[in-house]
C-alpha cells in the first residue's frame, strides 16, 4: 500500500475547507492559481537546500522526474512572467549538465536511460526557445545541452537490431536493454525536430523523419496514429513480433509535438495530416468527458511515474497551440475543463510530520489530487500531482511561440557536443555480482507488472 494511502487511512492527511480557485476563462485567475500550485510543487523540491544535490529530487522519485519538473518550472515563468524559480532551475540543470556538458551525469550512470537524458534534454531545448535566463559563458549553454543529447543519441542509433532504433537504456547492464520504447525515440525525435526549427539546419529535420519512419515500420505509429510502447529484441526474431501495445498519454503528446514541429519547420501537407491525425486520436484516447485521463491505470494503478504523464500531454497541447492557433479549436476546450477539474482537486492538506512531504508554508489545503474526474481530492499527493495541475493551469494561458536563432533565440551551440558519449558508454565499468541480483529482482518487477496487465517505466534504481 502507498504510504499515502497509509496515511490517510490513519487519519494523518486531511482535506480541509481551502482549495485551489480559478475562473479559466479570467488570465489573472489562472496566473494567481498557478503560482499557488507552483509553490507547492516547488515544496517538494530539496536540491536547493544546503548540502543537497542540485537538479535531484528526494525519494520516491527519480532523475528524470525532476528533469521534467524544471521544464513545468520554465512554462511557469515563460506563461505567468514570475522569474521567482528561475535560480533554482538554472542551478539545478547547469549541476546536471555533469562533467562533460552532456546530461549525462556519473552520478546517474547506473540507472541512465535514452529517455531520462531525454526529458532533460527537452527541458534545456525548452529553455533555448522561450529565451530562459542564459547563463555565464562558462558555463554549459541550454542550446549546447540539447545539441549534446542529439548528438549522443545518434551515436546510440543501433541498426543492427531491429533495423534501427534507440535502446530504452544507455547501458547494457541495466534491465531495458533489449527493450526500444517510444518515448526513448520520441525524445530523439522531438529534440531533433525542434533544432531542425532553432536552427535552420534540415540534417536534423532529415534525421527526424527517419526516426519517425522507423517507429512505424515498428508497428508503432499506427494507421490511425495510437502510439505503442515499444518493441522487444529477440534473436532471430522481428521486432514487431514482439511488440508493446500499450498507451500513454506521454507517447501521444511527445510525437504529436515534434510532429507539428516539422510541419512548421518543413510546411509538408503530410505532417499537417500527421499532426491532426495523432491530436484527434489522442483527444479521444486521452480524456474523459473532456478531461485529460491516464487511461490505461486511472484511477488507482499508476505509479509515480505514470502520475505525471497527463501533465505533458497537456503541455504539448498547449504548444501545439502556439505553433498552430488554428488547432486550438480543439484542443482549448479540453484544456480548459482539465485545468478546472485540476484545481477543483488542490484541496488536500497532507499534515505534519511527514517525511519528505511537507505542509505547503502559507497555502494550507492546497495539496493537489491525480483523479480529476471527481473534481475533489482523492487523498493523493506527491511531485507528479502537483506538477501535473500546475501544467494544466498554465496551458490554458496563451504564450510567445518558441524562438529560434533567426527570431530572437539567444542561447549558444556546440554542434559538437556530446560525441564522446559513444566511448563512455563502451567504457562502462563491467557489471558486478551486486548488479546482476539487482537486476534479477527488476525482472521479477517487471514480469508481475507484465501479468498485472500494466508497464512502467523501471529503472535499476526500483
Amino acid at each position: 500500500m502507498r504510504l499515502r494511502n497509509l496515511l490517510l487511512g490513519l487519519g494523518l492527511l486531511t482535506s480541509t475547507v481551502s482549495s485551489i480557485e480559478v475562473d479559466v476563462e479570467d488570465k489573472e485567475s489562472v496566473k494567481e492559481a498557478a503560482a499557488t500550485a507552483a509553490w507547492g510543487l516547488v515544496r517538494f523540491y530539496s536540491g536547493n537546500e544546503t548540502g543537497d544535490v542540485p537538479g535531484n529530487l528526494p525519494d520516491p522519485y527519480y532523475w528524470w522526474l525532476c528533469g521534467a519538473m524544471m521544464g513545468t518550472l520554465i512554462d511557469y515563468w515563460h506563461f505567468t512572467g514570475d522569474d521567482s524559480y528561475n535560480e533554482l532551475v538554472q542551478q539545478a540543470i547547469i549541476h546536471q549538465a555533469g562533467r562533460d556538458r552532456d546530461l549525462l551525469p556519473l552520478n546517474q550512470s547506473r540507472a541512465m536511460g535514452n529517455d531520462d537524458q531525454g526529458f532533460w534534454g527537452m527541458t534545456a531545448m525548452l529553455a533555448a526557445e522561450y529565451v530562459f535566463p542564459d547563463p555565464s559563458d562558462d558555463e554549459p549553454q541550454w542550446l549546447s545541452l540539447a545539441m549534446a543529447v542529439y548528438n549522443a543519441m545518434v551515436s546510440r542509433w543501433d541498426e543492427e537490431h531491429c533495423n534501427g532504433g534507440l535502446r530504452w537504456q544507455v547501458y547494457n547492464v541495466n534491465v531495458g536493454w533489449n527493450y526500444k520504447n517510444s518515448v526513448s525515440n520520441g525524445c530523439f525525435f522531438n529534440i531533433a525536430s525542434r533544432l531542425a526549427l532553432y536552427t535552420g539546419n534540415t540534417t536534423y529535420a532529415e534525421r527526424a523523419a527517419s526516426i519517425w519512419d522507423w517507429e512505424v515500420e515498428m508497428g508503432l505509429i499506427t494507421e490511425e496514429y495510437s502510439i505503442g510502447d515499444g518493441v522487444t529484441i529477440h534473436q532471430g526474431q522481428k521486432c514487431q513480433d514482439d511488440r508493446d501495445p500499450t498507451e500513454w498519454s506521454y507517447n501521444s503528446g511527445i510525437w504529436l509535438h515534434g510532429s507539428a514541429i516539422m510541419w512548421k519547420f518543413t510546411r509538408d501537407e503530410k505532417w499537417k495530416k500527421r499532426t491532426e491525425g495523432i491530436l484527434d486520436y489522442g483527444l479521444n484516447k486521452f480524456t474523459r468527458n473532456g478531461i485529460a485521463t491516464e487511461q490505461f491505470c486511472e484511477p488507482n494503478l499508476c505509479d509515480d511515474d505514470q502520475r505525471s504523464f497527463k501533465g505533458y500531454y497537456l503541455r504539448w497541447l498547449a504548444a501545439v497551440n502556439a505553433l498552430h492557433p488554428a488547432l486550438a479549436d480543439k484542443t482549448k476546450p479540453v484544456i480548459k475543463k482539465s485545468a478546472a477539474a485540476a484545481a477543483a482537486t488542490c484541496s488536500g492538506s497532507p499534515t505534519e510530520p511527514i517525511p519528505m512531504h511537507p505542509m505547503f508554508d502559507g497555502h494550507p489545503g492546497t495539496a493537489c489530487g491525480f483523479y480529476w474526474l471527481k473534481s475533489e481530492w482523492d487523498g493523493t499527493f506527491g511531485v507528479p500531482e502537483q506538477m501535473n495541475a500546475v501544467a494544466a493551469l498554465l496551458s490554458v494561458l496563451d504564450g510567445e511561440p518558441p524562438k529560434t536563432a533567426k527570431t530572437g533565440g539567444t542561447s549558444k551551440g556546440d554542434p559538437n557536443a556530446g560525441i564522446d558519449d559513444e566511448e563512455k558508454v563502451r567504457t562502462f565499468n563491467p557489471i558486478t555480482m551486486g548488479d546482476r541480483v539487482g537486476a534479477g529482482i527488476i525482472t521479477t518487477i517487471i514480469v508481475a507488472g507484465v501479468i498485472a496487465g500494466s508497464t512502467f517505466l523501471v529503472t535499476d534504481k526500483y
